[in-house]
């Protein structure tokens, strides 16, 4: 029998997926955010995309996961899950650690990023901290995700080839720490401003 190809057909349909989620978060950058500057706009191409994630594919899993196991479903969403789960199996077997996160995840990230979406859109006062509340969020659930297991010796995570190491488990799990770090210090920028301008406007 011949061993399936590294980049099978459901490989390929999982980037393809993740690239048209992608797709879609920026079409509805492009409706939403029309009176916001470009920095922005390219903020609520992430948001979009991380609400997109948490709602249609890690709220399918926290099902599959609750009602039995992503490796004994049989949809659309279990094969892309089951994909993802030959570089990290823990999302296979309905982990106790990660199925608790992702309905963290799912709820809590989720609801914030939509409030967060809403507070850029219409400027809201309250934008950066609700920003400061979902990148923290997002850093300690990929913290979570990964650090019981490298406690242990990383005896769940596949790295023998550069499609689970480099793609799945670092390129997908890094965007949510670069990205929220990087809005962290655009919030961090941003209070600092308005504190300046305040202080400006008393010395007056």
């Amino acid at each position: 029998m011949a061993e399936e190809p590294l980049l099978s057909a459901v490989a390929q349909c999982s980037l393809l997926v993740c690239a048209a989620l992608l797709l879609l978060a920026w079409a509805l950058s492009l409706r939403f955010g029309q009176r916001c500057s470009s920095l922005d706009r390219a903020v609520l191409v992430w948001l979009f995309y991380d609400t997109i994630v948490h709602f249609t594919l890690e709220g399918p899993f926290v099902y599959m996961s609750l009602v039995g196991t992503v490796a004994n479903s049989d949809n659309i969403l279990a094969f892309l899950w089951q994909e993802y789960g030959k570089a990290d199996a823990r999302w296979l077997y309905s982990d106790p650690t990660i199925v608790s996160l992702e309905i963290l995840t799912v709820v809590l990230d989720g609801f914030l990023a939509l409030v967060l979406i809403y507070a850029i859109v219409k400027d809201k006062y309250y934008r950066h901290f609700v920003q400061i509340t979902l990148c923290v969020c997002e850093l300690c659930g990929g913290w979570m995700t990964f650090c019981p297991d490298w406690l242990i010796g990383s005896p769940n995570l596949n790295t023998s080839n550069w499609l689970y190491l480099w793609v799945y488990l670092a390129f997908f799990n890094a965007i949510w720490v670069v990205v929220p770090g990087l809005l962290l210090w655009q919030s961090w920028q941003g209070l600092k401003g308005m504190h300046q301008k305040k202080n400006v406007k008393k010395s007056k």
